[in-house]
């Protein structure tokens, strides 16, 4: 923004526009809004504004209120002519016009898709690196078994990041491993709603709903008689499935699950299936073992 030959008070505020403005910018995305005293949508907006600016300021976002009566040489280099006027700027550009935003929600939807598409430095983003390994140490402690290891690591990295939702789910996750269900309940009970991650959400609520199905059982040997002496039994077949479940024998229970299934893949309003898909978000969707089961079911469905 050249200043040649402007006045002294064009030339201060070009000055405060550039480290109100530009200088923030390199690596946050800042919100410009064009205002002035008299403008009555102006002051209905400053709210919504304010609001979203504070709860997106970890996520590199800043608010620069500018007052069209005191900066007309700013205003015109943005060609403002109406107000309120609302720019996203980074690096010094205008990225986007949020003039059209007037509630928070519409707000934070186009912050969001902006900040999706810009390398933003962030105190969520720089969290985010600090934590991931330690998350992914949690989580190997937990798959191998050590539910109770696992949720002090999750407990101390919640410490750190309260609001973390992977961090949230693991938890959940770790307190069906070591049957503490209420628990489990209470930490996902805390997740506010829209906070994304569902995927791993669902998962942490499918283990905890598999838990509450399924009761551990010291001795199956009475069901598998029963199983043995009616194969068509399906009671028998899905009690003793979720007691698999709750002994932490995943593969046979999807083994009863997919029995069932393939005599009867209806029954009981899909109980067979619906329980197998449970298992399948508890163990994770990505995870190699389900991608070999969702094989066995297609081919029991559509073979």
């Amino acid at each position: 923004m050249a200043t040649l030959g402007l006045s002294e008070a064009d030339r201060k505020a070009v000055e405060d526009f550039r480290q109100d403005v530009v200088d923030p910018s390199r690596n946050a995305l800042v919100i410009v809004d064009f205002w002035a005293e008299w403008c009555g949508p102006c002051k209905q907006l400053a709210p919504v504004l304010e609001q979203v600016a504070a709860e997106y300021e970890p996520k590199g976002v800043k608010l620069v209120k500018v007052n069209v009566d005191e900066n007309r040489f700013i205003a015109s280099q943005f060609r403002v002519q109406s107000i309120p006027t609302v720019y996203a700027v980074f690096q010094g550009q205008p990225v986007a016009d949020l003039s059209q935003a007037r509630t928070a929600s519409q707000l934070k939807q186009m912050l969001d898709q902006i900040l999706a598409q810009l390398p933003i430095e962030s105190e969520e983003k720089m969290q985010a690196a600090e934590i991931a390994p330690l998350i992914a140490m949690a989580e190997e402690i937990l798959e191998g078994g050590d539910a109770e290891r696992a949720l002090s690591v999750y407990a101390q990295i919640a410490e750190m990041a309260p609001d973390n939702v992977e961090v949230r789910a693991g938890q959940a996750r770790a307190f069906v491993a070591l049957g503490q269900l209420d628990e489990a309940q209470a930490v996902l009970d805390a997740v506010p709603e829209g906070a994304g991650h569902d995927a791993l959400l669902e998962r942490a609520r499918a283990a905890l709903s598999l838990a509450r199905d399924a009761k551990p059982v010291a001795d199956l040997s009475a069901v598998q008689a029963r199983v043995a002496a009616n194969p068509d039994d399906h009671a028998a077949r899905f009690e003793l499935a979720n007691g698999f479940m709750a002994n932490g024998d995943r593969q046979a229970a999807a083994d009863a699950l997919l029995e069932i299934i393939a005599r009867e893949r209806d029954w009981n309003d899909n109980a067979a299936r619906t329980q197998l898909l449970k298992l399948f978000e508890a163990v994770g969707l990505e995870d190699p073992w389900v991608s070999a089961q969702r094989r066995r079911l297609s081919a029991i469905l559509f073979g």
